[in-house]
């Protein structure tokens, strides 16, 4: 039996609402733009109904409470993850995009908002990059207007708390910076879960130790044939004066992900969507990570099917909300909202959460680095380091003041 309902938005994969079924809550509908991401979601949980809308901004303006048979008022949570790229650090980087509410991504916002107006929810969940809420063109003005219309029109009292939580402090083997927004109808303050791995997270050796080794080999004169010099946990500039390593590079502040490697000892870099051939986080063993090991990375569950090509699977996992944190956020939603009978809410609280991974103890000692391949040795030198543009964005607004 359920505790409580949701309504999810720009559903992707399926990872908030995996954890916060974890979390007692149950999904009554899913609006999700992508028809691979459809089908993963029909292939795992048929009984999560995809609403028959071809995006946000259509249903903002058709989708009704009774056509999902409740009442106004009657849904306990509206979720989501509107599309982030607007937000990004890449666009945060780039002067010349279009970003944040500019850009014609961020539209579903406003699709959001009437969402919310058309159903009042006891609370509204949403999930993004930190940029969402931080930064030159985020959405946290046009969101903040658009509850306070809602509340004005119908005597509500949404408003928005916002936390910056790491991914890894909830027992996700990945640090991933998420910003959390949620506002509750009745204008209470949400209390934040606290950390529960801050001291301890777990590693991507207690997440993947016990998957199949992968053969790959890159193709010669690629920069992914340096993977065996550089040490696990580090990435290119290992390969500079101040590295320790070989000097074949110059160093750079930009370009983190260039070559970068796990460490088994530590959670996993932040798995993006569109990684470059180039662009780590690469397995310890030299190679790209394979799909199951990101879904690994990511917290989902082993039988959990993503669909679609490679590409396609990559996308969605670097895209997805890690369901581990979601069922942490979704349990503090439950206790707090008071949803469910008082006996199956103090039940499922009184549980560990489900989708944590456990330890698998002690990881074996890293490889020492290998030696430049021959061809790459008449490259080594003295390199001039190159610390920046001053094209990004703090630098933008230094210049700005």
């Amino acid at each position: 039996m359920a505790l409580g309902t949701a309504l999810s938005l720009f559903s992707g994969a399926g990872g908030l609402d995996l954890g916060l079924e974890a979390a007692g809550i149950e999904t009554i509908g899913c609006i999700e733009i992508e028809s691979v991401a459809r089908r993963t979601l029909a292939a795992n949980r048929p009984g999560w109904m995809t609403l028959d809308y071809d995006d946000v901004m259509e249903a903002g303006n058709r989708l009704t409470p009774r056509q999902v048979g409740l009442r106004r008022r009657g849904l306990d949570l509206i979720v989501g993850g509107p599309p982030c790229q607007p937000f990004s650090k890449a666009a945060q980087w780039n002067p010349n995009s279009r970003r944040g509410m500019e850009d014609g991504r961020a539209e579903p916002v406003h699709g959001l908002l009437n969402l919310v107006e058309r159903f009042l929810p006891k609370a509204v969940l949403i999930e993004n990059v930190v940029g969402y809420v931080q930064g030159p063109a985020n959405a946290r003005i046009v969101l903040e207007e658009g509850l306070a219309g809602i509340n004005a029109r119908n005597g509500t009292k949404y408003r928005f708390d916002i936390a910056i939580l790491n991914a890894a402090d909830f027992g996700v083997p990945q640090n991933r910076q998420r910003a959390i927004l949620v506002a509750r109808r009745d204008g209470r303050k949400f209390k934040f879960p606290e950390a529960t791995h801050a001291e301890a997270p777990i590693t991507a050796w207690d997440a993947l130790h016990d998957l199949p080794a992968l053969e790959w080999s890159p193709r010669p004169d690629a920069w992914t044939e340096l993977l065996p010099c550089i040490p696990e946990g580090s990435n290119y500039l290992h390969l500079t004066a101040r590295g320790g390593g070989p000097e074949l590079f110059g160093w750079r502040t930009r370009y983190w992900s260039f070559l970068l490697k796990l460490a088994r000892d530590r959670p996993s870099w932040t798995l993006p969507a569109s990684p470059g051939p180039n662009t780590g986080p690469f397995h310890w063993d030299n190679r790209p990570l394979s799909v199951r090991e990101r879904m690994r990375l990511q917290s989902f569950p082993d039988d959990w099917v993503f669909c679609g090509t490679d590409r396609e699977q990559v996308r969605m996992s670097g895209n997805a909300t890690p369901p581990a944190l979601a069922e942490i956020i979704g349990r503090a939603l439950v206790d707090q909202l008071s949803l469910g009978e008082a006996s199956a809410r103090c039940g499922l609280l009184a549980t560990e959460p489900r989708l944590v991974r456990g330890r698998a103890g002690t990881p074996p000692a890293p490889v020492k680095p290998a030696a430049l391949p021959a061809h790459f040795v008449g490259m080594v030198g003295e390199k001039a380091s190159h610390p920046g543009t001053g094209r990004g964005p703090s630098a933008r607004g230094r210049a700005a003041a």
